[in-house]
């Protein structure tokens, strides 16, 4: 018989075949002689040939699987880890911990900050390696470091130190955590949730420690490998609280306790849900705002919030902008130090007009940054609302934040529709513009906003007073 023949090739480097993808988890940074990845042999033998005497078999080649649609090499890094081990001071030289390892306190500003940090240093990826700050720099070691742990811990200890939470409880600063127990080096992975990219909740923003250094990428919720093995924790150590239920009322029971800072525009508005809308409307209630209120406050936004909060900006002696019923840092900072003056029952009858203005997506970019009071200069880009038949210097009045929101179906949404197209931001649009928000609309306003050099939140797709400005004008 004929001896068979065997080629040695490298595979790609992004292939997907479990043994390369065994061998990338296993020698990330292996310098064989043929590069990378161990060589594969193929068996290049007619059907039926064998090495030895015996019954006819066919021949077996490794298959190498195709790339899965959408998802480029590179976005499911292999990611070894090493064990739990104290922090490492200069020379790599192992500092003791000083008492028994306990979960210090720190907040989700400062998670956040330091992950960011260690993303902009381009941290190397490395499972026995560490980091000047004393944290091992593999995916463990990163939520280590960001949770200012005092040692570092891996995938089987990191759960020890937080809650576990479900999907919709996510915030900024928590994990998703897979530890395969039956074989840690295998798929084994940690993440910090960043926030979710977007209102549809399907990607978020993860921080994480992967070859070839750290990075923040968006991400499919749960995550690309293993992702229905993932699971939410919250620290344990957060300032704002220790329950991992949710983020339960930080304070709300005391509000002239001083707490944690400002937690951001995004909790409070329409559609808001949560611990600090309860937290803010105890705090109102605290300074004169229970006539607002027909029951308790709750966790969802209401209307007797805004008007509650207006009504609070306006005994300070704020207008205009700064007395919009949103809290920003200054009314915030206000009501948890118990600063100003109450709201006096003059303000009872008149705590500001309702308008469309205030519900539907608010985004950074249209809300602005606040007021002298809440947060420095004062903006254009948060003007008094005005109404849809109103105009202004040849720019018709912005119909309220409401005729732009899932499900919204009027003229306001063709006229905006109309308009991008004679701007030349018509892209995604199949079809003339129509009546019915939907996803065209918003990606081709988002593409107007980022046009105008806006980022981020500023750039969510939603237009506010001042992208309607802009875009008329």
């Amino acid at each position: 018989m004929e001896t068979p023949v065997f080629e040695e090739f490298e595979p790609a480097g992004d292939c997907d075949c479990p043994g390369c993808v065994h061998w990338r988890r296993v020698t990330p940074y292996s310098r064989l002689s043929f590069g990378r990845t161990p060589l594969a042999l193929v068996l290049a033998a007619a059907a039926g040939t064998v090495l030895a005497a015996g019954p006819s078999m066919p021949a077996v080649a490794a298959v190498h699987g195709p790339a899965r649609p959408g998802n480029p090499a590179g976005d499911e890094p292999g990611t070894p880890q090493g064990g739990k081990a104290p922090l490492h001071g200069p020379a790599g030289k192992q500092v003791r911990p000083g008492s028994a390892v306990r979960a210090p306190a720190t907040t989700r500003a400062a998670i956040i900050k330091r992950a960011k940090a260690w993303v902009a240093a381009k941290v190397p990826y490395s499972v026995s390696a560490y980091w000047s700050d004393g944290y091992r720099q593999d995916c463990s070691g990163f939520v280590s470091m960001a949770w200012n742990l005092p040692g570092n811990e891996w995938t089987g200890s990191l759960g020890t130190f937080g809650v576990r939470i479900s999907r919709d409880q996510l915030q900024p600063g928590d994990i998703l955590l897979f530890h395969n127990a039956a074989n840690p080096a295998n798929g084994s992975h940690v993440v910090i949730f960043g926030g979710w990219t977007d209102y549809t909740h399907t990607y978020y923003f993860a921080y994480e420690q992967t070859p070839p250094h750290s990075r923040r990428q968006a991400t499919p919720y749960r995550y690309w490998k293993n992702s229905n093995r993932y699971v939410a924790y919250r620290y344990k150590g957060l300032a704002e609280g220790t329950s991992g239920a949710s983020p339960s009322a930080p304070g709300a029971s005391s509000p002239g306790t001083k707490t944690t800072g400002f937690p951001g525009a995004a909790y409070f508005g329409p559609g808001a849900d949560n611990a600090y809308v309860t937290q803010l409307g105890r705090m109102l209630v605290d300074r004169g705002a229970g006539r607002f209120y027909t029951t308790g406050p709750g966790p969802r936004w209401s209307d007797a919030d805004r008007r509650a909060t207006q009504a609070f900006q306006r005994a300070q002696g704020w207008a205009g902008a700064d007395a919009d019923g949103l809290p920003g840092p200054g009314t915030w900072s206000y009501l948890v130090e118990r600063k100003g003056r109450n709201i006096p029952a003059a303000a009872a009858g008149n705590p500001g007009p309702k308008s469309s203005a205030d519900s539907g997506p608010k985004s950074s970019a249209d809300s602005g940054p606040k007021s002298s009071a809440d947060s420095g200069p004062k903006s254009s880009e948060n003007p008094a609302p005005q109404s849809s038949d109103a105009s202004s210097h040849g720019v018709p009045g912005y119909p309220g934040r409401a005729m732009f929101r899932p499900g919204a179906d009027n003229v306001h949404v063709t006229q905006l529709g109309k308009q991008l197209v004679k701007k030349g931001f018509g892209t995604y649009y199949t079809a003339d513009p129509g009546s019915r928000w939907g996803e065209a609309d918003r990606r081709n306003v988002e593409a107007f906003q980022r046009s105008q050099g806006w980022r981020g939140g500023a750039a969510d797709g939603f237009p506010g007073p001042e992208t309607w400005r802009r875009l008329f004008s």
